[in-house]
């Protein structure tokens, strides 16, 4: 386990010349809030979106592979600790929403809850900090 936790920690690594600054993690949230707050509390836990993800089923129905879970441990996370995070913290989440999710919006909600467009915010934000997959 560690040296995969090493590896995804050269994967995901900070980038040169970008520092963090909370007031941008900070931004979007606030601009979004209005519809984050709405589809963490609009989200029952029922897991029918997980059907509709190729990766889930893929991963043997793997619960970190389901769109409500990576929505909710990403763009949740951020929102709940208002944008104060550590590098750490973004790195985690950088997992979720790039590694474990190709943004192919396919996965489906009943109720309505856009979890593309979310993980995409997500996305923006740790790419804003410097944290996004490297590939060399």
């Amino acid at each position: 386990m560690i040296c995969q936790q090493n590896h995804l920690f050269r994967y995901f690594s900070a980038r040169p010349g970008f520092e963090q600054d909370p007031k941008v993690r900070k931004a979007p949230l606030i601009r979004y809030a209005r519809f984050i707050f709405r589809f963490n509390s609009v989200c029952a836990h029922c897991s029918l979106c997980a059907e509709s993800c190729f990766l889930f089923n893929a991963f043997n129905k793997d619960p970190k592979y389901m769109p409500s879970y990576k929505f909710i441990h990403s763009i949740g996370i951020l929102y709940k600790k208002k944008g104060k995070v550590d590098r750490s913290m973004l790195e985690e989440i950088s997992i979720n929403i790039w590694k474990r999710c190709v943004l192919c919006t396919r996965c489906y909600c009943p109720f309505g809850i856009d979890i593309p467009s979310m993980i995409a915010l997500a996305r923006s934000i740790c790419r804003s900090q410097g944290v996004f997959p490297r590939y060399d």
